[in-house]
């Protein structure tokens, strides 16, 4: 547990979350860093800390003073960790890491922290959708990559090339390809309006699809589940969108 927040502690985490809820994040980091140096205990200041530095991240951008500003906020996450938090403060933190090493392009860092999110909040469903999200972004690179060599056309399945291409497309990417099912499946269990997930899912069975070497009638299944998903993502997503407007429609009273 951290150590109760002295006074002037708790002023510059007020003054800092109001800088920061009106996005001045260097006023922001201002405060969150006076806090945590008044208690370097505190995980509350270096969870704050933390956000302000991710928020001031952007994805993509191989510049060193914007991978520093990363790499600041992952310490502060990994330090809340050390200080042995409390479980939702732990997968906070553990999430904040991933989310970081995912745009960074470290997919086996990303996928391994929300595992350990996941393993601490087995009922979030977030985590488990990051996981698939991971799994299918590296299936997909690899599988693109080898179709690209093969000037292959989009509607063409990968042994109908070469087999022995989609023989170790297949052997390389079927791992990631039912843990990202599975995972989306969890999640969509946890959160059964979980429109993202499903979408995912769609991809995630065209991925299975076209490493089906040789198995027409496998690939035909793989396509029919992913086109099952397809319809359920569009009508949970008109649904949700109806519900939405009911809910504006109604007046204040």
């Amino acid at each position: 547990m951290a150590a109760a927040q002295s006074g002037s502690e708790n002023s510059e985490l007020n003054l800092g979350v109001q800088a920061f809820k009106n996005n001045k994040f260097a006023e922001a980091q201002d405060h969150f860093q006076k806090a945590v140096a008044q208690d370097p205990s505190s995980v509350p200041a270096r969870l704050y800390l933390a956000t302000v530095y991710s928020q001031q991240y952007v994805g993509g951008v191989e510049v060193a003073e914007n991978l520093q500003m990363a790499e600041r906020a992952i310490e502060q996450y990994r330090q809340v960790l050390d200080l042995a938090p409390q479980a939702t403060e732990a997968v906070n933190a553990l999430k904040g890491i991933a989310y970081l090493e995912l745009q960074m392009k470290r997919f086996d860092e990303a996928r391994d922290n929300y595992r350990k999110a996941a393993a601490l909040d087995p009922n979030d469903p977030e985590s488990y959708y990051s996981i698939a999200v991971i799994d299918w972004t590296e299936t997909y690179r690899l599988r693109m990559e080898e179709r690209m060599k093969m000037n292959l056309k989009s509607d063409a399945s990968l042994p109908a090339k070469n087999r022995g291409v989609c023989e170790m497309v297949r052997a390389k990417n079927w791992e990631n390809i039912q843990e990202g099912i599975d995972n989306l499946i969890k999640a969509i269990q946890l959160r059964p309006d979980y429109d993202d997930a499903m979408a995912y899912l769609n991809l995630m069975y065209r991925e299975r699809a076209d490493v089906q070497c040789g198995d027409p009638a496998a690939r035909k299944a793989d396509l029919a589940t992913a086109d099952e998903w397809v319809d359920k993502t569009m009508a949970t997503k008109k649904a949700k969108a109806e519900k939405e407007d009911s809910l504006r429609s109604v007046p204040n009273l």
